[in-house]
Order: C-alpha cells, then structure tokens, then sequence
C-alpha cells in the first residue's frame, strides 16, 4: 500500500473515532443529499446514493440521519439545498499533485478558502488531472479468510489489481464501470466489502522521504480537507512505510 493509502486509511480511523465526526456527517449529508437529487431516492435504483449510504453506514452515521438526508433532496424553501461539485488541481509542498473535489452553495468562498490554503503551503493551481485515472476501490476485510482465496475471487470478479493484505483488509482496484459487479460478485461470495468508491488514482507519484517534506504535505492535505466545502483530496505523494509511521501519532493526535 502506498504511503497516501495508509495514510486515507489512517484519516479514516480517525474521522470515526474522534471529534471530527461531526465534519464527518456534514460531509457525508451532502453527498446523500446530491446523489439522491441526481438519481432519485431509491438506493436500489440509484448507485451514486446507494455508494453514498453505504459510505454513510461504514462511518457510523445514524440510519436516522441517512433517512432526514435523504428526504431533505426533494425538500423546498430552506430545506431545498442546492450544492454544486466543483474540482480544483494544483501542486502543493514537494511538488505533490493533489485534486480537491469539493460539493459548495458558495462557489466563491470555496475558492478562496482552497486558494489561501494552496499559497500559504507555497503551492499553485494548476492542470494536474493528467496525472490520475478513475479507479473503483474496495476494502475486503480478511475476517480470517485466507488472503490467496479472497484475491483469487477478486480476480474472477474482474479486479484489475488486488493489493497486499494489510491492516486485516484487502484493497482491490477495479475499472469504474466494473466497481458495482465486482462488489456484488465479491458479496456473493462471502466477502463483502467494508466499503466501495469511484477514486482517483495516481498513475506516476511523488516520493517524499524526507521528515520535513512529509509533514508539510501531510498537514497541507489535512488542511483541505477540514475545510467543510471539501468531500475529497487525491494526491500523488509516496510516503515510505517507515516514515509514515513515524508521523502517524502526530497526525492522528493532531
């Protein structure tokens, strides 16, 4: 797994387990809100909600709050948000590349708020979505099953690539069309994903080896996406294994 997968799974673990839940929810609202607007309000005939619950439900969000979202999308007057997906590219510390996905009803306040924070780290905004490709990734938890079968299930999926057993997970990496037959085939067969998600993956990265550099790309990351208008951040940095370790309690504990 390379150093930003850690990484996301660290941030992950985190957004679950302190006070940046309550981020966390908003985040995630939103996204329920504008997939179910989009589609419709029938997760089963809706895949962009139903990624979106299902997202909600491995993040411990209240099935409640799941439901009000989801009403809210075909609510009027106050309760009528409307957010619109913007994209922004740039290059942060190190020369890292990093696209920020962000859902806002104040498309100029988001700008600035990502601009301040892409000049105050020394970076720029510029093309950098050449750099990527759109990935399905899912985590397969091991729950004890033997990492050979489970990748071997995977591949008969139709899984482009399935990583090495970490963190008693699996991360398999699918074309995006072929995310919602993988995850099916893979439930089918006894090995349900924890979650599924359309990303954006790196196709050359950035290594940064050095403590100084990792820090500040850590933390420019981090900053992005504490910003409320912010659903995601893909970057391009390779954080070795050893040194992301040695940051991780700052980072966590930050």
């Amino acid at each position: 797994m390379s150093g930003h997968s850690k990484w996301s799974q660290i941030k992950r673990q985190k957004g679950a387990n302190d006070a940046k839940r309550g981020a966390l929810f908003t985040k995630l609202t939103r996204e329920i809100i504008t997939a179910a607007r989009q589609g419709g309000p029938d997760p089963d005939a809706n895949y962009r909600l139903r990624m979106a619950v299902d997202k909600a439900r491995a993040s411990s969000m209240p099935s409640e709050n799941v439901k009000r979202a989801i009403e809210r999308a075909s609510g009027s007057g106050a309760d009528a948000e409307q957010y619109e997906e913007i994209t922004y590219e740039g290059l942060g510390p190190a020369n890292v590349a990093v696209i920020v996905a962000t859902m806002t009803d104040n498309k100029n306040r988001t700008a600035a708020e990502i601009r301040a924070i892409f000049t105050r780290a020394g970076g720029s905004f510029a093309p950098v979505s050449w750099q990527f490709e759109h990935r399905g990734l899912l985590s397969i938890p091991l729950k004890g099953n033997d990492p050979d079968e489970v990748s071997l299930a995977a591949i008969d999926a139709g899984a482009l690539d399935v990583g090495a057993p970490e963190g008693g997970a699996i991360l398999v990496v699918t074309d995006p069309a072929a995310l919602e037959p993988v995850r099916t085939a893979m439930t089918d067969a006894g090995f349900a994903p924890a979650s599924a998600e359309v990303s954006m993956e790196p196709t050359t990265r950035v290594e940064v080896g050095d403590e100084r550099s990792a820090r500040q790309v850590l933390e420019f990351v981090e900053r992005l996406e504490d910003l409320e208008d912010v659903q995601t951040v893909y970057a391009n940095f390779d954080i070795p294994d050893t040194l992301m370790e040695q940051l991780e309690a700052s980072v966590v504990g930050g």
